[in-house]
């Protein structure tokens, strides 16, 4: 059927396609609320390295064999909605409850071993200098909170400060989703 091979050439274009597009557009979501699980973060911040690819690297005593769960890789990056009051770099209640889960996901077999960078972000209702130097608090706030309420290794995190130059919604500048933390994968 001539329909079927173009609608056939079409599909395998289109997904072609997919794997070409850039890291933003294939991690184009803030995950908050309720969305914000192990499993999710797990999956996120997975990827492979040449340390991971051997079978049986784990935290435990006993090793295991590799299975399709733990070898499958994420973007080795999590947007979180991690919101802060206007100018504020104090974590709320709901922060702290959506940092407890950052926290068993960063302490699972499936994560150990990674190191992360903890980036701060700011809208840019504020000058670049004050952006920063918020953003930069904001990092550290969760950092501070996995480290010393969490039990997270602090050699395992980094506080990074990124401003207000890497809007998640450059059309909606005061959107939330710009005031918040990414997790990235460093190794």
């Amino acid at each position: 059927m001539p329909g079927s091979r173009t609608l056939g050439f079409a599909l395998t274009a289109l997904a072609c396609a997919a794997f070409a597009l850039p890291a933003r557009a294939q991690n184009d979501t803030v995950l908050s609320g309720s969305h914000v699980t192990e499993d999710a973060l797990e999956n996120a911040l997975s990827i492979d390295t040449p340390e991971n690819a051997a079978a049986g690297k784990t935290r435990g005593f006993q090793p295991r064999q590799r299975t399709k769960a733990v070898a499958a890789t994420g973007s080795g990056k999590a947007n979180l909605m991690i919101t802060f009051e206007t100018d504020s770099a104090t974590l709320t209640a709901e922060d702290r409850k959506t940092l407890d889960v950052v926290a068993n996901a960063l302490q699972s077999d499936k994560l150990a071993g990674f190191a992360f960078k903890i980036e701060g972000h700011a809208d840019p209702r504020g000058s670049d200098e004050h952006n920063q130097i918020l953003s930069e608090l904001r990092a550290k706030a969760v950092v501070d909170y996995l480290v010393n309420v969490r039990g997270v290794l602090p050699e395992r995190l980094v506080a990074i400060g990124k401003g207000s130059n890497d809007l998640f919604d450059p059309k909606r500048p005061d959107a939330p989703e710009n005031r918040r933390v990414t997790v990235v994968t460093t190794h």
